[in-house]
């Protein structure tokens, strides 16, 4: 394996505290519950669907800005990649805002990226497999020789697997409680934490 390419929400970045603003915003001129709204959300992502945007719809809520400065890295991840990045070559796949470098660098982690590629600014989003394609081709990788790690098993696991990637499952955040019975083939690696990658890499 030449490559790890990584999702950054939930799988790098910390979404905790933006999903649940987001929750509460579109909540605040609605009649639902929280608990039952979070419920709601889980059950979709059991289900290995988008829960935030899923839940929205079957309540007929609108949607709430994103506030990416809420956004925090899981502890340990700068350090986790400095050390992979002297083995591997390291790149992002992600659906993600406008201006993710930027981000990338008030974090302190771009310089470990040889390639980004981004929703925004590639004009496709996961689980598009021309997002994957403009990747490896970036990279100058074979499928095979490359590794996917994300949260979300129908953005990131079911794609890579589909291109012949390799592939790790971090269960964090909401994707983390994706149902694995409903692949097709299980992930090649699962790990409840990202800092357990080096465990098994």
């Amino acid at each position: 394996m030449n490559w790890l390419f990584f999702d950054l929400g939930s799988t790098l970045l910390d979404e905790t505290e933006v999903t649940e603003k987001c929750v509460r915003g579109s909540l605040e001129q609605s009649a639902v519950p929280y608990d039952e709204f979070i419920d709601k959300m889980k059950a979709f992502a059991f289900r290995n669907k988008n829960a935030y945007k899923c839940t929205l719809e079957y309540y007929g809520l609108a949607k709430t800005k994103w506030d990416i400065s809420l956004e925090k890295l899981y502890p340990g991840v700068p350090e986790l990649l400095e050390r992979l990045s002297k083995k591997y070559n390291l790149g992002i796949i992600a659906n993600q805002m406008p201006e993710l470098e930027k981000r990338l660098s008030s974090f302190g982690i771009d310089k470990f990226f040889k390639v980004i590629v981004y929703s925004a600014a590639f004009g496709k989003a996961k689980p598009d497999e021309e997002i994957f394609l403009s990747a490896l081709k970036k990279a100058n990788c074979k499928p095979e020789d490359a590794v996917m790690i994300g949260d979300r098993l129908d953005n990131d696991i079911i794609p890579a697997q589909k291109l012949g990637m390799k592939t790790l499952w971090v269960k964090q955040g909401l994707g983390g409680l994706g149902n694995p019975s409903l692949l097709e083939k299980a992930a090649n690696y699962v790990i409840e934490n990202i800092t357990e990658i080096e465990n098994i890499l």
